[in-house]
């Protein structure tokens, strides 16, 4: 495959990819809507996840995966507890108390943080332009929880859109942390094996209302099977994003497949407002253009300019791109 027909495939799969994370907001507040916890639906999506790449990666790396997690085992397991549960619960919680489009806004500002961790923590030197696009973001984010109404928002959906954000920062540097000794497929299976078990000590299966699986769930003005809102989360907005997403990566460098994650903002956004009706206001609307663009300033002064990654056979893997959604 020549250099034009690999990016122009990349680019596919990292729209992709963004396109289907966006969906797990909207679609899992409606299960929230209908009565699951937040806690119950990020149980959901993340165990039925488990139980597709854990064969899968099972089948397709076979003992190299054992090695792997024996290997790595500390940081994988530090990845499920907050690149995967942390980061997916603590979204659910925020986008249940707030529109879904200012939950996935404050995640978005994991970026910031990851320069701040690296400036303030590391002691490292970041340039310049990281601390112009953390400046920017937070300029923006004053304008999304529009602090000149006296911080009208919802204290705990902020609290915890703040958390998300944080264990996306989180799972950014895990990642790099753990770099190409993990296979990305095995990274996610494992992720999300742990991610299921921590989630299930705070949600028990048994506690969980399964009956709303089996009726009509509102979205909008319409009823959606409830199953098919679970099935849609775990193999769409999970599975296949997680694919799709890492396929982007290993095309087009990592700056450019992180400045593609950002679709997964507005599509969610989008898919908020027709799905379940919300709208921001303008400053709202502004505001996140704004932290958007500081986000992705930050983020790309400190991102490498090569893919992180060599494409590993069979199949690419799941990853490394945003953790929330």
């Amino acid at each position: 495959m020549n250099a034009a027909r690999l990016k122009a495939s990349g680019l596919a799969f990292g729209i992709v990819s963004s396109i289907a994370f966006g969906t797990s907001g909207p679609f899992g507040k409606a299960l929230i809507n209908a009565g699951y916890s937040p806690l119950q639906a990020s149980w959901t999506r993340v165990a039925g996840a488990a139980l597709v790449l854990v064969p899968l990666a099972l089948l397709l790396r076979g003992r190299a995966a054992g090695r792997a997690v024996r290997r790595r085992w500390p940081l994988l397991l530090l990845y499920g507890l907050m690149g995967v549960a942390g980061c997916q619960s603590l979204y659910f919680f925020a986008a249940s108390r707030l529109p879904v489009g200012v939950a996935i806004l404050l995640e978005f500002t994991g970026p910031v943080l990851v320069v701040a961790w690296l400036r303030f923590v590391q002691g490292r030197q970041v340039p310049r332009t990281a601390s112009i696009g953390v400046g920017i973001a937070l300029v923006g984010l004053a304008c999304v929880v529009e602090v000149w109404s006296g911080l009208s928002i919802d204290l705990l959906g902020l609290l915890a859109g703040l958390g998300a954000a944080a264990c996306q920062a989180a799972y950014f540097l895990i990642i790099d942390r753990v770099g190409d000794e993990v296979d990305p497929l095995v990274m996610t299976a494992a992720g999300s094996t742990v991610g299921a078990v921590a989630l299930a000590v705070a949600a028990p299966p048994w506690g969980i209302p399964w009956h709303v699986l089996t009726t009509g769930v509102p979205l909008g003005e319409r009823l959606a099977p409830g199953w098919l809102l679970a099935l849609w989360i775990i193999l769409i907005s999970t599975v296949t994003a997680y694919l799709t997403g890492v396929a982007a990566v290993h095309r087009l460098s990592a700056p450019v497949a992180g400045a593609v994650a950002y679709v997964e903002a507005v599509s969610a956004g989008l898919f908020a407002w027709m799905a379940l009706g919300e709208r921001l206001s303008r400053a709202q609307l502004v505001g996140g253009a704004i932290v958007l663009v500081g986000a992705f300033v930050a983020q790309r002064s400190v991102a490498p300019d090569e893919p992180v990654m060599e494409p590993v056979p069979s199949l690419e893997g799941a990853g490394v791109r945003s953790a929330d959604g």
